[in-house]
C-alpha cells in the first residue's frame, strides 16, 4: 500500500484531504526534470518571466473562493479572513515583478584602464521551497515568484497540513503556460525531505518553519556548500511608551497578538507597557479581547478559530497554567462568553484567547514561543528597562514600539535585536523591505531587492578590449 499523507482538519478532527507521498523515483524524476527545464528557462528574458507570472496571478485569483474554503478546513482560518491572504499573494508577487528588471540587471562599473567591467546575476538552478501551514500561500510566494523571476526552477514541498496549496500554485502556473518542469511540487515525509536535501540536485533551499526544522535543514545540507534561507520562529515584543496613542496601541497590539489564533511567526507574544499608562492599557486591551468569539471557522460570525492541532493548543494551555501557578493573573474567564459553544477543552484545538498580567521572564510564557492566542503584559518603568526585556530573547524577527516621539522611537529601534522594527504598527510584512531575522529567528532574507541576492549568484566580467556600454 502506498504511504498516505492525511490532513486532519482542526474544524472537526476528520481527514479533510489525503494524498500519496512521492516515491523515491518520482522525487528523482522531478529533480531531473527541474534541472533540464531550468537550463531553457534561464535563457528567457526577465520581461518574459514577468509576463508569465502575471498570467499565473490571474489564474491563481480565479481560484480564490475555493482556496478560502480550503484554508478554513485545512488549517482553521475563519472564512471571513481567508480572502486577505489571497490578496497578499497578489500584492507581494506584483511588487517583486515590478522590481525584477532593476534587481536582476547587471551591475555596470566604470571602465578601468580601457577594460570594461560588469557583474551579472545568474540563476542558481533548482530552488527547493519548504513552506508551512500557518500562512500557506503567503510564505510560499515569498520565494516561489522571485526564484522563477530570477531564472530558476522551483520544487515546492508544502506542509502535510495544507497540501492543496501546492496544487493550486501548480495549477495556476500550468494555466499560465509555464514550461513543464519549471515549477513542480512533491508531497514528502520529513525523512524523505532530509534525504532529498542530502542527495538531490538542489542549489538553494528556502525554508519557513520551526527552529527544529531549521536545524534539520542545516544538518541535511552540511558539506553540500549550497545556500539556505531560514525563516524560523519568533517571540515578538511590543513596547508602549507613556506618550503613545493609547487607542492605536491597544487596537494594533491586540490584533497583532490574536489574529490567525496567534499562529504567526511575527505575532506579538509579549507586551511591555510603561507604568504611567499600564492600567489604562490593560483595561482597554481586556475589553477588546472580550469582543472575540471562538467558534467553527466555517461560521461567518467567528472571529477566532481553532489552532491547527489539539497538541498545539494543549502546549499553550500548559504555558498559561504554569504562568498562573507562578503568580500571573488571567483576565479572560469562562463567564465572559468568548466560547459560546463550549469548544475549549483539553485536547481540543479550540482555545479561548487569554491575556495575562503580573508576568515576568521567569515564565516560559514570556520566553518560549507560544504560537497561539495568548499574550503576557508586563509593567516597565523606563525605556531602558523595556529595551533590556525586549532583547532578552533567543528570537529576533520583529519588534514594535508605540510612541508619538518618532525620533526617540527610532533611536530605541536601532538598539533592538530584530530583523524588522515597527513604530505604531506590528505583525505586518512590506514586500519592499527585506524580511529577515536574527538569532534563532533565522538567517538570510526574502522579498525586497535584496531578496533576489539569495536566488542568484554574481558572475564578474572583465573585458579587454571592451566596447562602450554594458552587455
Amino acid at each position: 500500500m502506498d504511504r498516505q499523507l492525511a490532513s486532519i482538519s482542526p474544524v472537526d478532527g476528520r481527514v479533510y484531504v489525503s494524498r500519496a507521498y512521492a516515491k523515491e523515483h518520482e522525487a528523482e524524476q522531478a529533480l531531473s526534470l527541474a534541472a533540464k527545464a531550468q537550463k531553457a528557462w534561464s535563457k528567457t528574458s526577465v520581461a518574459e518571466r514577468v509576463a508569465l507570472c502575471e498570467k499565473m496571478l490571474a489564474a491563481f485569483s480565479g481560484q480564490k473562493e475555493q482556496m478560502v474554503k480550503e484554508l478554513c478546513w485545512m488549517m482553521g482560518r475563519p472564512v471571513r479572513y481567508g480572502a486577505g491572504e489571497i490578496r497578499g499573494v497578489e500584492q507581494r508577487a506584483r511588487y517583486m515583478m515590478s522590481i525584477a528588471g532593476q534587481a536582476l540587471a547587471p551591475v555596470c562599473l566604470d571602465d578601468e584602464q580601457g577594460m570594461q567591467r560588469f557583474i551579472k546575476r545568474q540563476p542558481l538552478g533548482v530552488v527547493f521551497v519548504i513552506a508551512p501551514w500557518n500562512y500557506p500561500y503567503l510564505t510560499a510566494v515569498n520565494s516561489i515568484v522571485p526564484a522563477i523571476l530570477a531564472g530558476n526552477s522551483v520544487i515546492l514541498k508544502h506542509s502535510a497540513q495544507t497540501p492543496l496549496c501546492a496544487e493550486h500554485f501548480h495549477r495556476a502556473f500550468a494555466q499560465a503556460g509555464l514550461p513543464d518542469g519549471v515549477f513542480q511540487y512533491l508531497h514528502l515525509t520529513h525523512t524523505d525531505t532530509q534525504k532529498l536535501l542530502r542527495q538531490g540536485n538542489i542549489h538553494q533551499v528556502c525554508f519557513t518553519g520551526s527552529v527544529g526544522g531549521g536545524h534539520m535543514v542545516e544538518q541535511a545540507l552540511a558539506g553540500r556548500f549550497i545556500g539556505a534561507s531560514l525563516e524560523l520562529g519568533g517571540k515578538d515584543p511590543a513596547y508602549v511608551r507613556p506618550d503613545a496613542d493609547l487607542d492605536v496601541a491597544v487596537a494594533t497590539a491586540v490584533d497583532g497578538a490574536y489574529f490567525n489564533s496567534g499562529q504567526s511567526c511575527c505575532a506579538i507574544e509579549r507586551i511591555y507597557v510603561h507604568e504611567d499608562i499600564y492600567d489604562a492599557f490593560v483595561g482597554q486591551a481586556v475589553a477588546l479581547v472580550k469582543q472575540y468569539r471562538l467558534g467553527r471557522p466555517d461560521d461567518a460570525g467567528t472571529t477566532i478559530g481553532p489552532m491547527v492541532r489539539g497538541e498545539a493548543a494543549d502546549f499553550v494551555r500548559g504555558q498559561i497554567s504554569r504562568a498562573l501557578e507562578q503568580g500571573a493573573v488571567a483576565h479572560i474567564h469562562p463567564e465572559d462568553g468568548l466560547d459560546p459553544l463550549g469548544l475549549d477543552k483539553p485536547g481540543s484545538p479550540y482555545l479561548t484567547p487569554q491575556l495575562l498580567t503580573e508576568v515576568d521572564h521567569t515564565m516560559s510564557l514570556m520566553k518560549e514561543e507560544s504560537f497561539g492566542p495568548v499574550v503576557g503584559i508586563q509593567k516597565v518603568g523606563s525605556d531602558e528597562q523595556a529595551l533590556g526585556l525586549m532583547n532578552d530573547s533567543e528570537f529576533g524577527l520583529t519588534a514594535a514600539i508605540f510612541t508619538r516621539d518618532l525620533a526617540r522611537g527610532i533611536r530605541l529601534g536601532e538598539q533592538i535585536e530584530t530583523g524588522t522594527f515597527f513604530i505604531n504598527r506590528c505583525d505586518y510584512l512590506d514586500p519592499a523591505l527585506a524580511w529577515t531575522g536574527v538569532k534563532h529567528s533565522g538567517r538570510g532574507c526574502s522579498l525586497s531587492r535584496l531578496g533576489f541576492d539569495a536566488l542568484t549568484r554574481p558572475k564578474s566580467f572583465l573585458i579587454n578590449p571592451g566596447e562602450d556600454g554594458c552587455f
